[in-house]
């Protein structure tokens, strides 16, 4: 399987939090060769195979992006956000208008010559800004209706040395590997679960049921983390091309980081620690190890500079190595679970 090629197909369907309909079907197409796939009320979808030792994969499908709210006079949208946007890169950005028909628009911003003094250091709020699609009001009402998402502009740009640039490879990047992964386990020993999950981006809602009554021995989560770059501090970053970060936090199963770690080692595969202190990763894990009477559950994160941007960044090594870290710790895992 072509990893650039899976990573354009995932990044190109749209799935802003609570609406991940066309990510959905796209990623259910791509699971059903490997088993039963069904999707369920809160749009998780999953796959299931095999039998043995039960381990669960998940990355999260939906993508940030905004709400429409009303179409105020001169055809403007109002919006509110979906996820975690910051508000300082949106003046002039290009977005898209998911209404009855895809629409183009641009984020208005107010050109230089009519700025007032400290205008330039103003960071607008998203009560501030307003979508021009390019239509008056009634035109605008014909095809944008209040609860519409908007997403930033699609964009898929191959850069240099394995790194690539795409609006929404958090976390579609980490669903990469886990497709990835389970190309490479169809005849493991064991059974394999997959739960490529919803709203993960307002409070990790779809997995917070999603492994109710399957009954895993064990999951492994996969998301992103931030990659160095400018103005970031190296120690609170991992790096790019330098395999995926194992995740070691107090609300972690310390067993399976440092097993993570031998497996990583045993098999040349590259890796970097990533340590999260206090009661959370921020991530999908933290309510997968809580379902239930808890499961133990592990972290892989994908380094990506630029995280909720339109322009994030990744390595496709990183994906790479993800995945074969998966696939190496299941196979040596299931070994020991069903002996």
């Amino acid at each position: 399987m072509n990893t650039v090629e899976l990573l354009e197909k995932l990044t190109s369907a749209v799935g802003v939090s609570g609406a991940e309909n066309e990510i959905g079907k796209t990623v259910a197409g791509l699971l059903s060769q490997y088993g039963k796939v069904y999707t369920d009320s809160m749009n998780n979808v999953y796959c299931t195979f095999g039998e043995g030792a039960h381990f669960l994969l998940d990355a999260h499908i939906d993508e940030i992006g905004f709400i429409v709210k009303a179409v105020s006079d001169g055809g403007f949208l109002k919006v509110d956000r979906c996820g975690g946007i910051d508000c300082r890169m949106l003046l002039g950005s290009e977005v898209c208008v998911h209404g009855k028909k895809e629409l183009r628009g641009v984020i208005s911003t107010l050109p230089p010559h009519l700025q007032k003094d400290g205008d330039s250091k103003k960071v607008p709020g998203l009560d501030e800004i307003a979508i021009d699609i390019g239509l008056d009001k009634k035109e605008a009402e014909e095809l944008v209706s209040s609860g519409d998402r908007v997403t930033f502009k699609r964009n898929f740009n191959k850069l240099l040395n394995n790194q690539l640039s795409a609006s929404v490879l958090d976390d579609r990047s980490g669903a990469a590997a886990v497709i990835l992964a389970i190309d490479m386990l169809k005849d493991v020993n064991a059974k394999i679960t997959v739960m490529l999950s919803s709203q993960e981006e307002v409070g990790c809602r779809g997995a917070s049921v999603g492994v109710f009554d399957k009954k895993v021995d064990e999951a492994i989560a996969v998301d992103v983390t931030f990659g160095y770059s400018p103005l970031c501090k190296k120690s609170e970053c991992c790096e790019l091309g330098k395999g995926p970060a194992i995740g070691f936090s107090p609300v972690l199963n310390a067993e399976m980081s440092k097993k993570l770690v031998a497996v990583a080692e045993m098999n040349g595969i590259p890796y970097q620690r990533e340590v999260m202190g206090g009661g959370h990763t921020g991530t999908n894990a933290d309510v997968i190890s809580v379902n239930e009477s808890g499961v133990r559950t592990a972290l892989l994160s994908i380094p990506e500079k630029y995280m909720h941007s339109p322009i994030e960044i990744i390595d496709t090594s990183d994906v790479e190595n993800t995945a074969r870290l998966i696939t190496e710790y299941i196979k040596e895992r299931a070994g020991e679970l069903n002996a």
